[in-house]
Parts: C-alpha cells; structure tokens; sequence
C-alpha cells in the first residue's frame, strides 16, 4: 500500500525522465500487457516521442505480463540487449 499511496513522487519526476531520455536517447525497451488496465498500451507508445527509436512489445496479458509471459519477454529482452553491443 505503501507504493500505491507513493506514486505521484514518481509522477512528479516525469518531465525529468522525458528530458533525460530526448538528451541522452538511451536504448530502451518496453515489454506491456495490452490488456494492462492500470498502465495502458497509449502509455508504452508515449515513450516514442521522447525515444523515436525506442522498441515497445505488447503481449497478451494485463499487468502481471511476467508472470504470465515469462519466456517470451525474457527472450525478448536478451534479443534487445544482444542488438546493443
């Protein structure tokens, strides 16, 4: 509960991470559940605008998608960082 109730300190630091993102255009790598209903797909593909050439994946699943998609996001993000080297 103690997160939940902490949140908006993440939100308030929102525009810090978009301008670290449009001036060090970091790789980055976004693994949704497009059934999310707390983190909604619109939310992954916001990133590109601060990140065009950021890779963002949806699986179908809703928030937990680890645990219901582990293998399949576990490769994806090795196929990612092995594009990075």
């Amino acid at each position: 509960m103690d997160l939940v109730l902490n949140y908006s300190t993440n939100v308030a630091l929102y525009p810090k991470f978009q301008e670290y993102f449009r001036k060090y255009q970091p790789p980055f790598l976004a693994v949704w559940g497009n059934k999310d209903p707390y983190f909604l797909p619109a939310g992954a593909e916001a990133y590109k605008r601060d990140l065009p050439k950021a890779v963002v994946k949806f699986y179908n699943t809703g928030h937990f998608a680890l645990e219901t998609n582990a293998q399949e996001i576990g490769d994806e993000i090795l196929m990612f960082l092995n594009t990075q080297k």
